[in-house]
């Protein structure tokens, strides 16, 4: 019997992918359980329309992605971050991925993650520094991060 998985099912196969199994454990657990339906025509055709529409979401995604890449790399684009130090250069505390995400939201409207800034550690000293991003699976953008008094 051929059928259509809803969920993952350890061992046999992954949500979405359609599959040749035996009747008995069809009917009896996957349909059962709801973990999968029968393969027809219409719920065939469903899946293949799903799947279409997630891969342009996906491709409208990567777009946004791609944009937002260029205007964060842009020269004019500088993250300003004001900061309290001392004489030697070093900051009282430090600057997080959370306040460059604020900066950014504040002086040119654009929504960041933090989770998605890439700072290994925190800054903690004047000056400009370059901080990856990762916007998209296969987009990562560097922005110009200014710590200044």
């Amino acid at each position: 019997m051929k059928v259509i998985f809803l969920e993952d099912v350890k061992g046999q196969a992954k949500k979405g992918e359609v599959k040749e199994v035996n009747a008995g454990y069809a009917q009896n657990f996957l349909i059962k359980k709801g973990l999968a339906k029968q393969a027809d025509n219409a719920a065939l055709a469903a899946l293949k329309g799903k799947k279409k529409a997630a891969e342009k979401e996906a491709a409208e995604e990567l777009d946004k992605a791609k944009q937002l890449k260029e205007t964060l790399e842009d020269e004019k684009t500088v993250v300003k971050i004001i900061a309290k130090g001392g004489e030697d250069g070093r900051l009282f505390g430090s600057v997080t991925s959370k306040q460059i995400a604020q900066a950014l939201n504040n002086q040119y409207n654009i929504n960041v993650d933090r989770r998605k800034i890439d700072l290994p550690n925190p800054i903690r000293a004047f000056g400009y520094r370059n901080v990856p991003i990762k916007l998209h699976q296969k987009v990562d953008a560097v922005i110009r991060v200014h710590v200044g008094e």
